[in-house]
């Protein structure tokens, strides 16, 4: 199959883990932003992440330079546009992007205009090119609940006019769903969707937990469900996607290597998957090398591709005008 052809569907991707590092060094000229250095390549070094990072907190040091520049409404506009720019050049039709407001407020920026700007930057794609999208707002899980609730009061009015659902992200711990039970409640009643990161580390009841106390409609990652038999029962039991991102998962050594992955195991037990790239610059990756490594290891076929598309429309939160223009695609995959 020749994936950069094909209709591709990108549910999980880190607006801060998905700028271009020539925006990077730009922004941080016109805004007089002190990064550490200027360099392209001395960028790229320190915002790319390779395949033998040792862990996932590691991983995460690569998202602190391009935090440092997404601190006005302009710059959020920006790498916004460009990522869904980039992403429709390779012929992905629709994206969730998600990104967590609170990291963007370092120079005194509001919360709603943090959201507004990114929404303004998703509109500016779709009106150019053939791409539709969404919003997810991200809590950050080593911050409080109250701040979480902070972001789900302030993004409520931005619902049904582009943000779709809440996420919880950052460092895994164990039994972290408790610490977010009130805010995480309080958004699925104001209307908000529910995907959480959980799985991830070795920690396959979180997922557990992340359905039976959050009400997560869809987990980040879930690798170690596989190891937990009762996670691994509920989210086959419920059709709980997984959005699993495989080159980031071998970064954080969630797994050891691709052909370790257990995303064409589930596949093939039924457990409705989805392949995305979680962050397009920090992982050096888009969705066709996603695919093309998936394809590689698990040799899928285009009865397979075919099927995980369909996953990801139907468990997308697109609305029902958005899922049926993704279906007509479907004709493309042969």
């Amino acid at each position: 199959m020749k994936f950069f052809d094909l209709p591709k569907i990108d549910l999980h991707c880190h607006l801060d883990g998905s700028l271009r590092p020539e925006t990077i060094i730009s922004i941080a000229k016109e805004e007089n932003i002190d990064i550490p250095s200027f360099d392209i390549n001395e960028i790229k070094k320190q915002v790319i992440v390779p395949l033998e990072c040792p862990s996932l907190n590691e991983y995460l040091k690569a998202f602190m330079i391009p935090n440092m520049v997404m601190q006005s409404k302009e710059s959020l506009r920006r790498v916004t546009f460009e990522l869904f720019e980039d992403a429709a050049k390779e012929n992905v039709k629709y994206m969730e992007v998600r990104f967590a407001p609170v990291l963007h407020t370092v120079k005194g920026v509001e919360i709603e205009d943090i959201i507004q700007s990114v929404l303004e930057g998703i509109r500016e794609a779709e009106d150019k090119y053939e791409i539709n999208g969404n919003l997810i707002l991200s809590c950050m899980r080593n911050m409080s609940a109250d701040i979480a609730r902070e972001v789900i009061e302030k993004g409520r009015k931005f619902l049904g006019k582009g943000v779709v659902a809440v996420d919880l992200c950052a460092n895994e711990e164990e039994g972290f769903c408790e610490k977010f039970l009130e805010p995480i409640s309080l958004a699925r009643k104001y209307g908000y969707k529910v995907t959480i990161h959980a799985g991830e580390t070795g920690i396959g009841k979180n997922v557990l937990d992340a359905v039976e106390l959050l009400g997560a409609e869809r987990i980040g990652h879930g690798i170690f469900i596989k190891d937990h038999m009762e996670a691994y029962k509920i989210v086959k039991d419920k059709n709980i996607v997984l959005e699993m991102c495989p080159t980031s998962n071998v970064q954080t050594k969630a797994v050891k290597n691709f052909s370790e992955h257990p995303i064409y195991n589930f596949h093939k037990d039924g457990i409705k998957v989805t392949v995305n790239t979680d962050n397009r610059s920090v992982s050096n990756i888009n969705m066709k090398k996603e695919f093309e490594i998936v394809s590689k290891e698990f040799n899928i076929s285009s009865e397979d591709y075919k099927h995980i598309y369909l996953n990801a429309i139907k468990a997308s939160f697109a609305d029902f005008k958005i899922k049926e223009k993704l279906k007509k695609f479907l004709y493309q995959i042969k």
